[in-house]
């Protein structure tokens, strides 16, 4: 089977980091990695591949940024050029990005068929180009691949055929219990730029913030950073800050607390020691509210809505919102939340790329 993983932005890297180790362990499989260059910091992008243990991509596409539509029709374009010239078995994209979406158009108009991993999300909020991005691949796929029930049932609803959609767990879990292990087999002698910083505190928060609807808006972005230094008077927040938001930062004129140690963005195991211990993980991350619920991390989530209900449901997540007063109330909730009391999702155990390989292979 010839197979191609299509990457684009950072959360995108994690995902298909377990498919293609797994696929490295299987003799019928042929697996190329598309780097479509989504991100607009490839210095950042090529870090990740480096800390997942990933190779050079086979493909690189150098989309870029721009807007929406500037930077979905590059992609598309480059990317059907790629296929035409090395046409391959299947297309595999994840998650809900721009590049999840081009790949899987340009896929399915030259009869390739396409894997959707992370299936079925659904926020209900048409404002978020995301959900586009994910109504829009869904619409077109042959493989639905499911991290949640709530994913199961709103595929269902939409008229997808049962014995397509399959309900496999989440490789986002399995790159993240493959980290884990990398940290907790090492001698002790991995030191970080940061681990003075956490030796230094008992208790500390953890947070991350780059949605566009947060931190453009000035309005928006001065409600949260309320909000944070409040916070931060009751437990000091590590924040590793995205370049959009340093951007936003600067432009808006909000002011921080002393108390929240703005850090460089990190690797994926650097960001993983420092929360996995947190007190409680404030972000507006999809990714990292599966996380902290995988491995029974408070997290606070600074969003109207989410497209990951099972992680409020089995009470490591607290939705907050926006506005100052509800993410304050938010946090005193989730932090008299005992994590004891958290219990983590069905088949999010790490095998998620082993189903979803064997899978495939039997059906092609």
């Amino acid at each position: 089977m010839n197979m191609f993983l299509v990457a684009g932005a950072r959360p995108n890297f994690m995902k298909i980091a377990p498919i293609y180790r797994e696929a490295g362990r299987r003799d019928n499989i042929s697996c190329r990695i598309v780097h479509t260059g989504q991100h607009y910091d490839y210095e950042m992008s090529q870090a990740f591949f480096k800390d997942l243990a990933l190779p050079e991509p086979d493909y690189f596409l150098n989309a870029g940024s721009g807007t929406h539509a500037m930077q979905t029709a590059r992609i598309m374009t480059s990317f059907e050029e790629l296929c035409q010239k090395d046409l391959p078995d299947l297309v595999v994209v994840v998650g809900d990005v721009n590049s999840t979406l081009a790949c899987s158009i340009v896929a399915k108009k030259l009869l390739i068929r396409v894997a959707h991993v992370e299936a079925g999300l659904r926020s209900f909020d048409m404002s978020m180009p995301e959900e586009i991005n994910r109504i829009v691949t869904d619409s077109i796929s042959d493989y639905f691949f499911v991290t949640e029930q709530s994913g199961v049932e709103n595929l269902v609803k939409e008229g997808k055929p049962g014995d397509r959609i399959h309900f496999v767990g989440h490789v986002m879990i399995d790159n993240l219990f493959h980290q884990l292990g990398e940290l907790e087999r090492g001698d002790g002698s991995i030191e970080f730029s940061t681990s003075r910083l956490k030796e230094k505190y008992s208790e500390y928060a953890f947070l991350t913030m780059h949605r566009p609807a947060n931190v453009d808006s000035k309005e928006c972005f001065a409600e949260i950073a309320g909000a944070l230094n409040i916070i931060a008077q009751d437990c000091p927040i590590f924040f590793p800050v995205h370049p959009r938001t340093r951007k936003m930062i600067g432009e808006h004129g909000i002011e921080l607390s002393d108390n929240i140690i703005q850090l460089p963005p990190l690797p994926f195991s650097e960001s993983l020691y420092l929360w996995k211990d947190a007190a409680i993980v404030l972000t507006d991350s999809g990714g990292l509210q599966e996380e902290t619920t995988a491995l029974k991390v408070r997290c606070l989530t600074l969003r109207e809505n989410t497209e990951r209900p099972i992680t409020l449901r089995v009470g490591s997540n607290v939705l907050a919102g926006t506005r100052k007063e509800s993410i304050l109330n938010a946090y005193e909730k989730c932090m008299k939340a005992d994590p004891g009391s958290f219990s983590v999702p069905p088949k999010w155990d790490g095998k998620a790329s082993a189903r979803i390989l064997d899978i495939l292979v039997n059906s092609l």
